[in-house]
């Protein structure tokens, strides 16, 4: 492209535009839609020239003006209760559905690296001595000692909000550090997989893995299901950065990290119900089958609600983006 024979030839109708956008009076209909017409060229002429001859200070006017008349054209827009059934209802669940394919396997292979150092810290003794010194070790693992009285330890409403603040930041980092090739996303879910497989092996190595999995499996099926849910899609962020598919790398990753940033709230929900049970069924007095029935329960529903739900909306086109009307206008691409 020669930049200055196609800002030539285009000078015109972007002063044009600009020229209606500063009119301080009504615009006519034959004005507005001459408003909508330029608004939708200068669109088009911004991609091309950030495509094909990028030049920061003419992507800089024209990414205002464009701006300035995708305002004009839309309008001043509220969030509504609408906006946040459709979240919950499409949005949300259609982004989770869609990652998947990397969450799931992140799930398995996270679980069996969990179990797997949990084997190995229990059946080697010389392991856990370098974690622990014996007697502080028989104070963690005995009835009534520190893994038992920590979910208890303060009172459930500031436990669990402190449970919830922890773990959403931790899905926070992952679905954002997820753009550096995923990297930083594998040290937190290896970190949290450590935690879980000391736990595992200390209390199976004291004859109380009973206990363990009566103490974790209530708040913790719907808890790491939402950490693995954040840490497949910070890794598919990533991976976008390495292999954007057939579009334009730019527009791949202003894609993906808007639907992982929408996600991020998404999951603080999911994390807050997590917490709440961590807060107030984890300690409480019921049964250890009761204990783990609503915790299965949660983490059935959330599952429904992913893959009936998302699933239909995902099917329906939905991938958890802003909608099309309020995206930055692109040029289509060849495969």
């Amino acid at each position: 492209m020669d930049l200055d024979v196609f800002v030539s030839a285009h000078r015109a109708e972007w002063d044009r535009l600009d020229a209606l956008l500063r009119r301080q009076r009504r615009l006519t209909g034959a004005e507005a839609d001459e408003l909508v017409l330029l608004y939708q060229r200068t669109a088009t002429h911004l991609s091309l020239i950030q495509s094909a001859a990028p030049d920061p200070q003419l992507t800089g006017r024209l990414s205002q003006l464009v701006a300035r008349a995708r305002g004009a054209v839309t309008g001043a827009r509220r969030a509504s209760w609408r906006d946040v059934t459709h979240f919950l209802s499409h949005s949300f669940p259609a982004a989770v559905y869609r990652a998947r394919h990397w969450w799931v396997p992140t799930a398995l292979l996270s679980t069996a690296v969990a179990v797997l150092l949990g084997w190995w810290i229990g059946t080697h003794p010389e392991v856990q001595a370098s974690i622990a010194a014996p007697a502080e070790l028989r104070e963690l693992t005995r009835p009534g000692g520190q893994y038992e009285t920590y979910y208890s330890s303060n009172p459930a409403a500031s436990f669990a909000a402190q449970v919830w603040t922890n773990n959403a930041w931790a899905a926070a980092l992952c679905l954002i550090l997820g753009v550096f090739l995923g990297l930083p996303v594998i040290w937190i879910l290896f970190t949290n997989m450590l935690n879980l497989g000391v736990g595992f092996g200390l209390m199976t190595s004291a004859g109380r893995l009973d206990t363990f999995l009566g103490l974790v499996l209530p708040h913790g099926l719907l808890e790491l299901t939402a950490v693995f849910v954040a840490a497949g899609t910070g890794l598919r962020l990533g991976w976008t950065l390495i292999d954007p598919g057939p579009r334009p790398r730019r527009r791949a990753l202003a894609e993906e990290g808007r639907a992982a940033l929408a996600m991020a709230i998404g999951l603080a929900l999911v994390l807050f119900v997590s917490g709440a049970i961590e807060g107030f069924v984890t300690p409480s007095g019921l049964p250890t089958w009761a204990r783990i029935t609503i915790g299965a329960v949660a983490e059935l529903a959330f599952l429904t609600y992913v893959y009936v739900l998302g699933g239909r909306a995902a099917r329906a086109g939905e991938t958890g983006d802003l909608e099309t009307a309020e995206r930055s206008a692109v040029v289509p691409t060849a495969a």
